[in-house]
């Protein structure tokens, strides 16, 4: 088991989403950082659907009340064990009684923690993601607290303590952030130099981002009739312009539907990025066409499988 000394800024059990309940207007949810997820996940030999600690901006102290191999993927948290630094993207067992503590984000903006088996908490419309709008899912359906404990499942028999995932897989996370994005589906709503200026203005991130949405700050986006539509679907990636001309990305918690013009989507790769932003960092969208982003996916996927085999080798 693993108990909370101190939570951190907000920390929360996330999996890969809750998936297939859109048209009930429960939201997808799940890591915000699917890459930094996975990866962690597989370097204590779990399935990429278990969950992981998600934290943000600062992290937690926890404590060990027996010994497990952990890995912690994502931004740089400056994690210490017993007081000695840890590296993030490797595997590294944490013995009973031990401490692993973080502080705040030196690189980025969320890191993952994933254990061996896996956290035991029970799937809730057949996830372990926290939705804490609508106290669904994860720990109770909040962020962690001092005092909590976790349990984990039974891990497989395989160990990869001390495995480092190899430089190439790495991500570097700077404070310029560029997106691809497919134009709609509702750039018709938006005039020529509305759409170059997405296309090339350098924009902002606000303090106002969080799981929901991030949003941003620049040159207007200039719409042919105004903002409003008929209410249709959002996901994660949908680009929103509302009237004030400022481009909102939604996130892994952003609500099923919405009112504004959709300028553009950015590509599922690409979200992790903006995932790992904060406010002040600046963000470019740059067009990309269909293939080019099928070709983005399956080269996250390609990098999925390479990672798998080295761990296994």
């Amino acid at each position: 088991m693993l108990r909370v000394l101190k939570p951190g800024l907000l920390t929360t059990l996330q999996d890969e989403g809750r998936r297939g309940y859109l048209a009930h207007g429960v939201p997808l949810s799940g890591a915000m950082d699917r890459y930094a997820h996975r990866v962690a996940n597989l370097l204590v030999g779990n399935q990429a659907g278990e969950a992981t600690l998600e934290m943000t901006m600062s992290g937690g102290t926890f404590f060990f009340e027996e010994a497990m191999d952990v890995a912690v993927c994502g931004a740089d948290m400056g994690g210490r064990l017993n007081g000695s630094r840890v590296k993030n993207w490797c595997c590294f067992k944490v013995p009973r009684s031990g401490m692993l503590s973080f502080s705040y984000a030196r690189q980025g903006c969320r890191s993952y923690l994933a254990v061996a088996g896996g956290f035991d908490a029970a799937p809730v419309l057949g996830s372990r993601s926290t939705y804490v709008r609508a106290s669904l899912g994860g720990f109770a359906g909040r962020a962690l607290k001092a005092g909590d404990v976790l349990g984990r499942k039974s891990p497989q028999e395989r160990r990869c303590s001390g495995k480092t995932l190899p430089d190439q897989y790495v991500p570097a996370y700077h404070n310029e952030v560029i997106l691809r994005v497919l134009l709609g589906p509702q750039d018709d709503r938006f005039l020529p130099e509305g759409v170059r200026t997405f296309l090339s203005a350098t924009y902002v991130v606000t303090n106002r981002n969080d799981r929901m949405g991030y949003v941003l700050r620049g040159p207007a986006v200039k719409h042919s009739n105004g903002a409003d539509i008929i209410s249709d679907a959002l996901i994660p990636g949908s680009v929103q312009v509302p009237g004030d001309g400022m481009p909102i990305v939604m996130m892994a918690d952003c609500q099923t539907t919405g009112g504004y013009a959709k300028i553009a989507t950015v590509i599922s790769p690409d979200q992790a990025l903006l995932a790992q932003g904060k406010t002040g960092d600046r963000v470019r969208f740059i067009r990309c066409a269909e293939a080019e982003a099928v070709e983005a996916l399956r080269e996250e996927q390609r990098r999925y499988r390479e990672i798998g085999e080295f761990l296994q080798g």
